[in-house]
């Protein structure tokens, strides 16, 4: 909640630092009771007005919880396509419709829900849909049970302790200061909205991967196979580094995309796409790799190691979000062919941890210009790589490609820019999306660090060739020495008790 109305959120990137240890232990504690209610809030952040601010910064402070109703089983990621009708009535609206699979039905205090304001036509305009704010669901069970009801919790194989259920109106009604904004003003909103929280949904998931690699490098530490350590063999310690770096780049990647909410504002949109796009991408085929050390283990429900398994399942359904992979890709696809990077790079303060300026959802934009701030930080760097240890060695390959996506981009005709595009223009968006992990690893790389020390160039070295590796698109390293440096660095931070994320804290540890 922002400070001006009594609560403690800074900088994006702060938030997500704090969930980190929720999701370290349970992403369903952390979904459930944390993230949701700020998906709910942002809109009202972004749009209420001084009245409606005030009543769901009591309910917050008083210890409640929102629900946000976007989505429809049957329209999927689609808000354009959604049926529930917020029809016109004396003092306001009547709700007709269903919401399903939507968290914290059964215990939250309020509600934002995305209905239809407008008659469905034969396209839609942008402006059909509106949030309203139902701040009193106490009130809504109050109401006779044909126009309310909360549907019966359903069950899934992930985030188990998430409560998904629904709301079914017939007729219900709305008072009139309920809207969000203008008629017709939802999907703007709540596309604003999903800016910062694919951000802290992206950066909050990295702990999944975290927690699940100190495990798994506890056990490998400890099981002695041909009478040696397991993480002494080449292919564990390969397993174990490999997914370091994954961690490492998720991590740096989710930093500058939540910290340029605060700096970038007119950019932030794409980067939140993308990050929430590739970093539970990396983090589910990461832990995918340490479960390959765990052998039968990772299927286990109960024991020391069962974590790991629940972390594969709950990232499944933590990606998907309120906006799954192809939904973000297509945010990011209309932008890419009108790039420039003839703007200045960004500054060191999007890779640091730095008090940001405050967030103002007002600046974040539908379109995102054409500057592009951070990927211009990897042009800049390639043009003087050889003063660049850690980025000369793969800087031929990654300007190949660098190149490559902005001339395809360029070429892109405008039928294959939206939802009718086909693979070969999605996969130009996760080319995209690897080179601006790049660029936010060579950026963090770069900055200097509390104690005035910059970061060793071989691990720039490694994470590049790392996402050489994942990407496909560059040279497959033939060189280990990189990884061993992460693997050295990895054995230092579990022996002094600091977390593997991108900026390492002191960690508790649960005993095995």
């Amino acid at each position: 909640m922002p400070a001006a109305l009594g609560g403690r959120l800074s900088g994006v990137d702060a938030l997500v630092r704090g969930l980190r240890p929720v999701f370290r232990l349970d992403a369903g504690l952390g979904l459930g009771h944390g993230l949701t209610t700020l998906m709910a809030a942002l809109n009202v952040w972004t749009a209420g007005d001084t009245a409606q601010r005030a009543r769901v910064a009591r309910l917050l402070l008083d210890g409640g919880r929102l629900s946000v109703a976007y989505h429809e089983l049957e329209h999927g990621n689609d808000l354009s396509d959604n049926s529930l009708r917020a029809d016109p009535a004396p003092g306001g609206f009547t709700l007709h419709g269903e919401k399903r699979v939507i968290n914290n039905t059964d215990r939250a205090a309020g509600a934002v829900v995305f209905a239809r304001t407008t008659p469905r036509g034969p396209r839609p305009t942008g402006r059909d849909h509106s949030l309203l704010l139902l701040d009193d669901l106490e009130r809504l069970d109050a109401l006779p049970a044909d126009t309310f009801r909360r549907l019966p919790r359903l069950r899934t194989s992930g985030l188990a302790g998430c409560r998904l259920g629904g709301f079914a109106f017939d007729g219900c009604p709305v008072p009139a200061d309920a809207l969000l904004g203008g008629a017709g003003e939802g999907t703007s909103v709540a596309l604003r909205s999903f800016q910062v929280s694919r951000c802290v949904t992206a950066g909050a998931g990295t702990a999944l991967l975290e927690a699940a690699l100190f495990g798994v490098h506890r056990f490998a530490a400890g099981r002695v196979l041909y009478g040696r350590p397991v993480s002494a063999l080449p292919h564990a310690r390969s397993l174990l580094a490999g997914a370091f770096a994954d961690l490492q780049i998720a991590g740096a990647l989710a930093r500058a995309a939540a910290r340029a909410l605060h700096l970038y504002p007119a950019a932030a949109g794409r980067y939140a796409a993308t990050a929430k796009y590739l970093v539970p991408k990396l983090v589910e085929d990461a832990l995918s790799d340490l479960a390959v050390l765990l052998g039968a283990r990772s299927y286990l429900r109960e024991g020391p190691y069962a974590f790991v398994g629940k972390h594969l399942r709950d990232i499944a359904g933590l990606s998907i979000g309120h906006a799954g992979g192809v939904s973000c890709q297509l945010t990011v696809l209309p932008e890419l062919p009108g790039l420039r990077l003839t703007g200045p790079p960004a500054g060191p303060e999007l890779f640091d941890d730095s008090p940001p300026p405050p967030l103002d959802p007002a600046a974040l934009r539908l379109r995102g210009s054409r500057e592009d701030p951070l990927l211009t930080v990897l042009a800049h760097a390639l043009d003087a790589a050889p003063r660049h240890p850690g980025l000369e060695p793969v800087a031929a390959g990654l300007r190949a490609e660098l190149d490559s996506v902005l001339r395809e981009s360029a070429a892109l005709p405008p039928a294959a820019r939206g939802v009718a595009a086909g693979h070969r223009a999605l996969e130009l968006t996760e080319r995209y999306a690897w080179l601006l992990a790049a660029a936010a690893c060579v950026g963090t790389a770069a900055r200097t660090g509390p104690s005035g020390g910059a970061v060793d160039p071989r691990w720039l070295h490694a994470v590049l060739e790392r996402i050489g590796r994942r990407s496909g698109r560059l040279a497959e390293p033939r060189d280990p020495a990189p990884l061993d440096v992460l693997f050295t660095e990895l054995q230092d931070r579990v022996a002094a008790g600091l977390s593997l994320d991108i900026d390492p804290e002191p960690v508790a540890r649960r005993p095995v």
